[in-house]
């Protein structure tokens, strides 16, 4: 059994195809990781990783209800093999499948619709 856990920002809105039983999102998110140090002048470095991720049914569709790029979503994943072949070849590939999510921190568009409607 696999237990995965990425927490990041959206990188745009979710894209949602279909409704109810056959509603499937696709979003990605960005997160900063640490990369090590800098030798020459001992900063810190981070490089960025996005992962695209898959959801359905009414996970996808609350993703894509309330999520605005920027605001950061927790997610518990698990990871599933997409292989085909192409010209005789096999060619590996994976899906992000998102098994449970959580609403993190609200990004920029989500603080400013906020403020906006606090006037």
């Amino acid at each position: 059994m696999q237990k995965n856990v990425f927490v990041g920002n959206l990188a745009r809105p979710a894209t949602v195809t279909g409704a109810g039983d056959r509603a499937v999102a696709r979003f990605t998110l960005i997160a900063n990781e640490y990369a090590g140090k800098d030798k020459d002048t001992g900063q810190t470095r981070e490089r960025a990783v996005a992962i695209q991720f898959t959801a359905f049914r009414a996970k996808a569709e609350a993703i894509a209800k309330n999520a605005l790029k920027g605001d950061q979503l927790i997610v518990d994943y698990r990871v599933e093999n997409n292989d085909y072949e192409k010209n005789g070849e096999t060619v590996y590939g994976y899906n992000f499948i998102v098994e449970d999510f959580a609403f993190g921190a609200p990004g920029k568009e989500k603080r400013d619709q906020f403020s906006r409607a606090g006037e």
